[in-house]
């Protein structure tokens, strides 16, 4: 039995066709509004995960930034007294919250790749007071801090400020207590972290009250923020505020009457880990 040669203008024609074939059922798509639309939509559907997400919460769990596991202990023991375990829910160091902070100090948000990092670097001024007298021995101007501002007051980037601060935070607790941070008692670590709050520790180059806040800041928004930036560990952060987490739609539950409880969803769960 002979085999019949190619044909490569009949194989070119079948390809043509083809594709025609295939543009028809795309161009049909667009204006029935399902096919393309699905296409286009696709990535944006719920993916079933795999049945072993070990690996992926193992790297959310690992230090990025901190070599020293020194200084992550005293950043775990500080964001535990500010969002300390209770009767409604998880802890800062059940919540992940630094493994969060370590992320986020380790990108560009840690580094102010995005800031405007030039001078005049102002944490206090001098005023003039007026109720001093003018012919009055001695200086007659006062130190206050200046007025309120999102401008960025420090030249040293957020990495380096936690690190002094979290340090400071061990150096005052010996001090103090004769104690490392994270062997202090409760109410003296809140004694240390509210001396930061209040200003009452000296630091190079930023005020303690400017690192206290960051702290703070930062300590809060790994509770709530979504666990792939890695805090909210099982999205208890969400389940304890009711939040459903993002959805691409309520179609199914705008008619409702009654309040619903959402099971919570993170952006995890509609991506698909190979």
């Amino acid at each position: 039995m002979t085999r019949k040669p190619i044909d490569h203008h009949e194989q070119e024609g079948l390809s043509r066709r083809q594709f025609l074939k295939n543009s028809s059922l795309i161009a049909g798509g667009v204006v029935g509004g399902s096919l393309f639309g699905g296409l286009l939509t696709s990535q944006f559907q719920k993916k079933d995960l795999p049945q072993n997400t070990k690996d992926v919460k193992n790297l959310t769990e690992a230090r990025m930034f901190f070599s020293r596991k020194e200084d992550f202990d005293i950043l775990s023991a500080a964001t535990e007294r500010l969002f300390p375990e209770s009767k409604d829910g998880p802890g800062a160091i059940e919540l992940g919250i630094p493994y969060f902070i370590d992320k986020q100090l380790a990108g560009s948000w840690g580094d102010n790749a995005k800031e405007y990092m030039s001078g005049p670097f102002i944490q206090t001024q001098q005023v003039q007071n007026p109720n001093i007298n003018q012919d009055s021995q001695g200086p007659n101007t006062e130190t206050q801090s200046p007025t309120p501002t999102p401008r960025y007051q420090t030249r040293l980037t957020r990495s380096e400020v936690f690190l002094i601060g979290l340090r400071k935070l061990e150096s005052v607790a010996q001090n103090q207590f004769g104690t490392k941070f994270v062997d202090a008692e409760d109410s003296q670590q809140d004694e240390i972290l509210t001396m930061f709050e209040v200003n009452d520790v000296d630091l190079p180059g930023v005020s303690a009250e400017t690192f206290f806040h960051l702290l703070l800041k930062t300590t809060i928004e790994g509770a709530y923020a979504d666990p792939v930036y890695g805090g909210n560990k099982d999205m208890m952060g969400w389940r304890m505020k009711e939040y459903p987490g993002p959805r691409m739609g309520y179609l199914e539950q705008i008619e409702t009457e009654e309040f619903l409880i959402m099971e919570p969803e993170s952006l995890m769960d509609y991506q698909a880990f190979g």
